[in-house]
């Protein structure tokens, strides 16, 4: 479905999974990327597009994290912008600061990103509906997949009355990892024209996401 948030995430995410990893050589193995939270602003919705083209730029630095835009522009008039923040980790997954960034420091053009966490937690007493996990939502970190997370959004977006055919904001913010063997609820609320889905487990909310009208 080209107008769901789903489809255009998956589509940024299915051209590149770390920031500055090809450009710059920091890629896996010596260098990890978490993504931390990401926004996608659906200008006009992807209905009926075939082709995508993308375009994708530093939006910033930090001392352990980088920015990371993408524009994307589909063949029938679809567009969106995505903005995102990247925690930089070591090879034992430890925050790790980033140094000598090259090019890809350069184009952030001294701008700062921050890695502080926007989205507020679910209502508290929310009843929470089973998120099961497949062997095939977990990547090479053993954690579930950052595009995963949109799938189970996707799942609640019919009964909530937002269109997907016109214009939206969605955001997802990334707490702490879901692992295969996490039990997890999928908490799901209704305020101001806004959806919010926190996806908690046994010891709280590990990741939540917003959806909303332009």
């Amino acid at each position: 479905m080209w107008g769901s948030p789903t489809s255009t995430v998956t589509a940024a995410f299915g051209s590149t999974q770390f920031p500055a990893s090809c450009e710059t050589g920091w890629g896996t193995p010596d260098h990890l990327w978490f993504l931390r939270r990401i926004r996608i602003d659906v200008l006009e919705p992807f209905v009926g597009d075939a082709e995508l083209d993308l375009v994708t730029w530093s939006s910033g630095l930090a001392a352990i994290a980088a920015g990371r835009r993408w524009s994307l522009r589909g063949d029938r008039g679809g567009r969106a912008e995505v903005d995102s923040v990247w925690i930089h980790l070591d090879p034992d997954q430890r925050p790790a600061r980033i140094e000598d960034f090259g090019s890809y420091g350069q184009a952030g053009g001294g701008r700062r990103v921050s890695t502080k966490l926007e989205l507020p937690d679910p209502p508290a007493g929310e009843a929470g509906l089973p998120w099961p996990l497949r062997v095939s939502d977990i990547d090479l970190h053993g954690h579930v997949n950052n595009a995963v997370y949109w799938q189970a959004v996707e799942h609640v977006l019919p009964s909530s009355g937002i269109d997907s055919g016109r214009p939206l904001v969605a955001e997802l913010d990334y707490r702490e990892p879901i692992d295969l063997d996490d039990s997890i609820e999928l908490v799901v609320s209704s305020a101001g024209g806004w959806l919010l889905a926190g996806f908690r487990a046994a010891d709280g909310i590990r990741a939540v996401a917003r959806l909303g009208q332009r």
